[in-house]
């Protein structure tokens, strides 16, 4: 009797998880038949597809199953995935093996660089950086150039004389009485410090000369740099050659060719002189050099990791105070000791 007992509740334990499973599957696609009514078309991601991919292979009866998609969709997954599949399994890669996008930018960067290597020169260097890559690929990845004999830049030029070359120009200011004064300015290529600085309403070469003697009192430069004015005449040439400074000269009308100063004399402007309207000579000279002294030793600049001409110290300890350059136009701070 007890095993007659068991295989009945056995028996109806599995009508009832028939019955069950059977209501549960209606429930099921009554549900996908309203969210097929409600959404025209599912949104359906890659693991979607992996499944009934999978469910194909698997289940006899799948496209009965199947309510979100039609099952040609599914057989196009499965044929899609097949091709991938067979297509990573025998993929290859003929010929030399491929250079990473570093290596290109760094053949780049050398050709740019260097004006005057070659494919075999980068070729070598890459080879002590640990990059072994043929003279052809390089030649193939190079910036190249229309320079028949290839030279140093003026940037380079003036980078490698930066300590011991100075350059001078002159820029001019109207003032109230509507004259034109001359503002005549010596820079210090080394930390970008102004040397000098005068004012005149009439140049000369002769003028211009004295102040060259009041601009290097102590220590020449082996360098000058200036433009092709005619205010740099005989008398100006023959101070210059007696201080054993030698000149060099600018193309004509290229002011790129003397950068430093002409961004100093930028500066002068946009910072001093476009602000104030100088009554003569005596004011705007006095003006011109609160600002020099300002822009000397308080001035930051990133060409000398954001530091002065006259370097200044990093100040830690106490509290900020600040004092008015040009009536309060700039300010130099400095903390309280």
């Amino acid at each position: 009797m007890l095993g007659l007992r068991q295989l009945y509740v056995l028996v109806r334990l599995l009508i009832e998880d028939r019955q069950r499973l059977a209501l549960e599957n209606v429930a099921l696609r009554h549900q996908l038949a309203v969210l097929k009514r409600s959404v025209s078309r599912p949104k359906i991601h890659d693991s979607d597809r992996i499944f009934w991919i999978l469910m194909k292979r698997m289940l006899a009866n799948w496209r009965d199953a199947l309510q979100f998609v039609k099952p040609d969709t599914v057989v196009r997954w499965h044929r899609k995935g097949f091709r991938y599949y067979w297509k990573r399994k025998s993929r290859a890669t003929p010929g030399r093996p491929p250079i990473s996008m570093a290596v290109i930018h760094l053949i780049r960067r050398m050709s740019i660089e260097n004006v005057t290597w070659g494919a075999p020169r980068i070729a070598a260097e890459l080879a002590l950086l640990g990059h072994d890559v043929a003279e052809s690929t390089v030649a193939r990845y190079m910036v190249k150039t229309r320079i028949p004999n290839p030279s140093q830049p003026w940037t380079t030029f003036l980078r490698n004389h930066m300590d011991v070359t100075a350059a001078c120009d002159f820029f001019t200011v109207p003032t109230a009485t509507f004259k034109v004064l001359y503002v005549f300015v010596v820079l210090s290529h080394a930390r970008r410090r102004i040397l000098h600085v005068n004012v005149t309403a009439h140049p000369t070469a002769d003028w211009t000369a004295r102040q060259l003697l009041e601009a290097f009192p102590d220590q020449v430069p082996r360098l000058l740099l200036h433009d092709r004015d005619a205010i740099y005449g005989w008398e100006f040439k023959r101070t210059v050659k007696a201080l054993g400074i030698r000149q060099i000269r600018s193309a004509p009308r290229s002011p790129w060719q003397n950068p430093f100063v002409e961004r100093v004399i930028g500066s002068i402007r946009r910072e001093c002189t476009d602000h104030i309207i100088p009554f003569g000579r005596r004011h705007l000279l006095r003006t011109v050099r609160e600002y020099v002294e300002y822009y000397n030793s308080s001035r930051p600049h990133q060409s000398i990791d954001r530091n002065s001409p006259i370097a200044r110290s990093v100040e830690l300890f106490g509290e900020v105070q600040a004092t008015q350059v040009l009536g309060g136009l700039h300010h130099r701070y400095r903390r309280a000791a």
